[in-house]
């Protein structure tokens, strides 16, 4: 979440748009940076960095009393990428868990990370920042004080996700998965190479993990308190139902 913004920001302020005063800051020159920027990176990207500008400059017009007008709302923005809809076969899913068995010097925090970030659909993030305060194995919940959307949210867990959790060693520091995101980048990478799976990313877990609850719980409203999505909209593009069984449910 807020650590990879810090880097893109930082990263966006070494461009020549960021030398600007807001001013000068017009519709024409940000459609330059986006056309620019097109050419090096993939439109979600830029559609992101163009919500940093319209962001940065809304707050300068309310908090600080800047009377300019906010150029982002007449540029137009990239067209939105398709969702991914990437999810792995068994036979997939189980060379990923024999690649990151802790075996050698592998991570010890690996194999159980991914398992239970198919179990919870909880976001990499989410499952990071987790805290052993914040499960309770007696009701079977994790509490996420603060998620991406900004609010809090209560995880419910499967009698496979209480497992896993069971036999999981504790750390000292009390988190429950003490790495870094890029080390869980960098094992999770190697260890789809080792397992011959390809196009794989790890925030596609939880499109298979969701796309597995929703054969459980087919409430949609009791689906988006599980996943944390506000928006029914969101959670349709990580949704991704089997049609076989859709025309199983018709009869």
């Amino acid at each position: 979440g807020g650590k990879a913004d810090f880097i893109r920001l930082k990263a966006l302020a070494r461009r020549p748009i960021a030398k600007l005063n807001m001013v000068s800051l017009t519709s024409q020159k940000i459609a330059q940076h986006r056309d620019e920027r097109l050419k090096e990176i993939a439109p979600a990207t830029v559609i992101r960095e163009l919500s940093y500008f319209s962001s940065i400059i809304s707050f300068a017009r309310k908090e600080w009393g800047i009377n300019i007008n906010n150029p982002v709302a007449l540029v137009a923005r990239p067209k939105s990428p398709q969702g991914r809809s990437r999810t792995l076969d068994a036979a997939e899913t189980n060379a990923l868990f024999e690649a990151l068995r802790p075996t050698g010097r592998r991570s010890i925090w690996m194999l159980p990370l991914v398992q239970l970030a198919l179990e919870t659909a909880m976001r990499r993030s989410e499952l990071l920042g987790l805290r052993w305060e914040h499960i309770d194995l007696g009701r079977r919940t994790i509490f996420l004080q603060l998620t991406k959307n900004g609010t809090s949210r209560i995880v419910p867990l499967s009698t496979h996700a209480i497992q896993i959790l069971a036999e999981m060693p504790s750390n000292l520091n009390g988190r429950v998965f003490p790495v870094t995101h890029e080390v869980v980048s960098q094992a999770f990478n190697r260890a789809r190479k080792q397992a011959g799976v390809k196009d794989v990313r790890f925030h596609d877990l939880r499109h298979m993990a969701i796309t597995r609850l929703a054969e459980k719980l087919p409430n949609l409203i009791e689906l988006s308190a599980v996943s944390g999505h506000k928006s029914l909209a969101m959670l349709k593009r990580y949704y991704h139902p089997n049609p076989e069984l859709l025309a199983q449910k018709l009869g």
